[in-house]
């Protein structure tokens, strides 16, 4: 079945320099820094770039051999199938064999071999996280749920905020205190730091969103853009604090069994579910736990692959007919939870912060149409009476959060007021939060508007000329300080499987002609020809256009999973007798793997453009030629779709173009852009396409992967094969 996943990352988040708030999950990065939404994590070191090699890139020792080079009289899709089992079917094996190890650090050994081998492919190459450029407003610095994982960094209730621009000295002493707090050095009190600076404190906060939910079911879809509303009106089991420490939520205490198979969960009582306007509904329950996740797996919108094979019963339920009586998750009575897993899960408590784990209220479910049962619920959601959570009807959900979803227009303001009966109404520190839609045309505009208080922050760009325009004003040596980067990784797929070349609209149509579609899909399904595009790509100069070149690697990523996403903590030594020691960090391991066994070129550290490798993408090149003999036709068409609205992406769509050509030769790739005019065009082109057919591109930089829990396997598994992996609809599959 068709398994989707969080989020993607919204590109266009960068796109829209203008960005304010964004999260991580799941993404689309339109813009060269992804997300629209405050920072969340330590600052990478804005290291020099790394040039590229003298040394051509040997052969692949290991690696797929994937192609058919018999050239077709006519061009058509190839079986996805097919094409996923000649790239990546030994990926997949890899990862089967690190989820056999129970020992934590031997498994991170091993997924750090799948993660080199997923690399070495070239079917995807990160580029860049969210964070590592200027910024100026009103914010704290983290005063929200700190996560590396989960939806919890979306969570906004006890957000400090100022009424006047904070100067980059005071943020940067908050940063030093919260950095002691979390070491256990000390406390981080921002309202009081801002307070005794003379700040005053704002209870109401403005920011802007470019792309609207579609649904307020949040176990109804896998998009940020869908929950990162929504999560602020609801409440889970556990709860990361701004320190980053798991805090009971509704769940007030829980027990683990000694085979760690059996997780007991003791709801909170008195907690109650609300309407829009605020008047009590009914009694949260562990009945709404269970609700919530019987409702997730019959939806299957993308979240039920977290828990496939996880929590039991669950594959059977999904794919083999099974009951739901023998589901692993179950309210035994009105505030006992107990949910039972396949294995012992030593990561188990960190997933719970995802929006899979979420509860409804059964009751309104069920008053709006809505029916328990995989069959069951697929009859009802077509009925004309089902309306539970409807994106055109904020009444059409109910709420047990700090906030009451209020207002939602897609391309005008979302709104959110606090909920006064909220069981922990004290800590919520805004009255109201306010999102107003931005198609990133006007960012000189919204630059302004954050002068003037009225949005709370904004980053600034080169492409954007918000940068230039704080430098001339004065703004930026008084207030620009660098974001933290985050655990969210934004990469370029390369669409091994194309079956779409314009919108059904006929909108941002490929000019390419049939002969040209032929030799563009046996190129790409070389690894070859795949590896000399990649390396080719010069990250930085596409980032320094959009935030300025003397921070044109501090946002680059060259590798899928965070590289400091967890670390050893005690010796291991793989299959082939290497060892590695106490403390080694995952992205150390995987450099190894891709250096010593793979024979890649690149450097998969932060802050380094660590790809881009001009004589490795030209040895490559040749390569490919031998490879693919007369089975192609050169220049092989690569086409990009950009957001023209956008300069900062924009910008980058020309670099990308300029740095592919000028290293191979516009004789060798010809890249075309193709605009976008309207945001809901470029989304359909990539991050909205629901399924691997329907990619309107050659090659995509707009996706992205915020982590769901704390295991290598939350990248990873995105792209497993037959639809388990979500990521793989990028590369043209499922």
């Amino acid at each position: 079945m068709f398994n989707l996943k969080k989020m993607l990352a919204l590109l266009l988040v960068v796109a829209m320099v203008a960005a304010l708030f964004v999260g991580c999950k799941k993404t689309d990065n339109t813009e060269t820094q992804a997300p629209t939404t405050a920072p969340t994590t330590a600052p990478s070191d804005n290291e020099e770039t790394t040039p590229a090699t003298d040394t051509p890139t040997e052969p692949v020792d290991e690696g797929p051999t994937d192609g058919n080079y018999e050239r077709p009289d006519t061009w058509a899709r190839a079986e996805d199938e097919d094409i996923f089992n000649a790239v990546l079917a030994d990926y997949e094996a890899m990862l089967d064999e690190a989820e056999t190890h129970e020992d934590l650090n031997e498994r991170f050994v091993a997924f750090a071999k799948a993660e080199a081998f997923l690399l070495s492919t070239g079917v995807m190459a990160p580029y860049q996280t969210q964070g590592g450029v200027y910024r100026i407003g009103y914010m704290a610095y983290r005063t929200t749920p700190y996560a590396m994982w989960g939806n919890d960094d979306d969570r906004m209730f006890s957000y400090v905020a100022a009424n006047e621009l904070i100067k980059k000295e005071d943020y940067a002493e908050m940063k030093e205190m919260w950095t002691k707090a979390a070491a256990g050095e000390g406390t981080y009190d921002a309202a009081a730091y801002l307070t005794s600076k003379g700040y005053t404190l704002r209870d109401e906060l403005d920011t802007t969103f470019s792309t609207a939910p579609v649904t307020i079911d949040w176990l109804n879809t896998s998009s940020q853009s869908d929950t990162e509303i929504t999560v602020n009106c609801v409440d889970g089991l556990v709860q990361y604090d701004n320190l980053g420490a798991m805090q009971p939520a509704l769940a007030e205490s829980w027990e683990e069994s000694d085979d760690h198979l059996t997780y007991t969960f003791h709801i909170r009582q008195g907690v109650k579910w609300y309407t829009a306007e605020g008047t009590e509904y009914a009694d949260v329950t562990a009945k709404d736990f269970e609700a919530g996740f019987h409702h997730m797996l019959d939806a299957a919108a993308g979240l039920e692959w977290l828990v496939d094979g996880k929590i039991a019963g669950v594959t059977e339920y999904l794919s083999e007919g099974g009951s739901w009586d023998d589901v692993g998750y179950k309210a035994t009575d009105d505030y006992t939870l107990v949910v039972t897993l396949v294995k012992p899960l030593p990561y188990f408590m960190t997933m719970l912060t995802y929006s899979c784990f979420l509860p409804i209220c059964d009751s309104f479910y069920q008053s709006r149409g809505g029916a328990y049962g995989i069959d069951e619920y697929a009859a009802a959601s077509q009925d004309s009476g089902y309306s539970f959570g409807l994106s055109t009807d904020v009444s059409s959900q109910v709420y047990c959060g700090p906030f009451l979803l209020q207002k939602l227009q897609k391309d005008s303001e979302i709104l959110v007021v606090k909920n006064p009966n909220y069981y922990k109404a004290d800590q919520v520190t805004l009255k109201a939060i306010k999102w107003i839609y931005d198609d990133g045309s006007n960012p000189i505009g919204l630059y302004n508007q954050v002068l003037n208080g009225n949005l709370v922050g904004i980053g600034l760009s080169e492409g954007s000329g918000t940068l230039a325009e704080a430098k001339k004003d004065g703004n930026f040596d008084k207030y620009a300080y660098v974001t933290d980067t985050t655990s969210t990784s934004y990469f370029g797929g390369l669409n091994l499987n194309r079956g779409t070349f314009e919108l059904k609209s006929g909108a941002c149509k490929s000019p390419q002609t049939e002969e040209q579609k032929i030799s563009t899909h046996i190129a790409l399904n070389n690894q070859s020809f795949r590896l000399a595009l990649q390396y080719a790509w010069d990250h930085e100069a596409m980032n320094a256009v959009a935030v300025g070149k003397d921070l044109g690697a501090a946002s680059l990523r060259n590798m899928y999973t965070a590289p400091e996403f967890v670390r050893l903590t005690a010796d291991v030594t793989d299959a082939d007798g290497h060892t590695f020691t106490d403390g080694t960090v995952y992205g150390d391991l995987v450099q190894y793997y891709v250096t010593e066994v793979y024979k890649m070129p690149i450097d998969v550290a932060d802050s380094t453009n660590g790809w881009y490798r001009p004589d490795d993408a030209k040895a490559m090149m040749d390569r490919a030629v031998i490879e693919l003999g007369d089975a192609v036709n050169y220049p092989i068409n690569i086409d990009v779709v950009y957001l023209g609205t956008s300069a900062n992406n924009t910008n980058m769509a020309k670099v990308y173009k300029q740095s592919l050509e000028g290293v191979l030769g516009a004789d060798k790739v010809q890249v075309n852009l193709i605009e976008a005019t309207t945001t809901e065009d470029f989304y359909a082109c990539g991050y909205r396409a629901p399924d691997g057919i329907s990619g309107n591109y050659d090659m995509f930089y707009g996706s992205g992967w915020g982590p769901d829990y704390g295991d290598p396997s939350t990248y990873l598994d995105t792209f497993r094969g037959l639809g388990a992996g979500y990521m793989c609809k990028v590369i043209g599959l499922f």
